[in-house]
């Protein structure tokens, strides 16, 4: 399997994933999902300067990158797949049905998020897209960096809240 991760991380490009887990990982292309950059040619371009000239960085919306999946899975180079938040990749998720695992990477502060973990931050909403992309069988787990431990989701979440009527 040519992509060897599948990342939410709120900042997309920056050190922590081009060289936190591509040197590691040996990555040679970034897949960056998001369907406001995929149109933005002047994102694009900031998110270039992030990436050094080995690497490569493909920008797609959900639907391109669902339609080209298999391409990145088959590419013979080492990849990351990554989101800037939990919906764009639970649609990915959807609409392959072959992701098996998603790293939870960074969702930091911000209004109406609490503290999950020291990286990860998360509104009652996004806890509960968190919970069904784990309910339906896909590994997700929180770990900023290569060297940090796997943690399993259930585990950052804590115990469910109890279902409210209407929620």
């Amino acid at each position: 399997m040519s992509v060897r991760l599948y990342r939410i991380d709120d900042r997309l490009i920056h050190g922590q994933v081009v060289v936190g887990w591509g040197q590691p990982l040996d990555i040679e292309f970034i897949v960056l999902v998001d369907d406001n950059v995929a149109s933005s040619d002047w994102e694009q371009d900031l998110y270039r300067m992030g990436i050094p000239p080995e690497m490569e960085i493909l920008f797609a919306d959900v639907a391109s990158a669902a339609r080209d999946h298999e391409r990145y899975v088959c590419d013979s180079r080492p990849g990351i797949v990554v989101t800037g938040d939990i919906a764009t990749m639970d649609r990915l998720v959807c609409a392959t049905g072959t992701i098996a695992s998603v790293n939870v990477g960074g969702l930091h502060y911000r209004a109406g998020r609490s503290q999950k973990s020291r990286y990860v931050f998360l509104t009652p909403g996004e806890e509960r897209e968190l919970r069904n992309l784990a309910s339906r069988g896909v590994k997700v787990t929180a770990q900023d960096v290569p060297a940090a431990r796997q943690v399993p989701i259930e585990e950052v979440l804590g115990d469910a809240p109890p279902d409210r009527p209407g929620a």
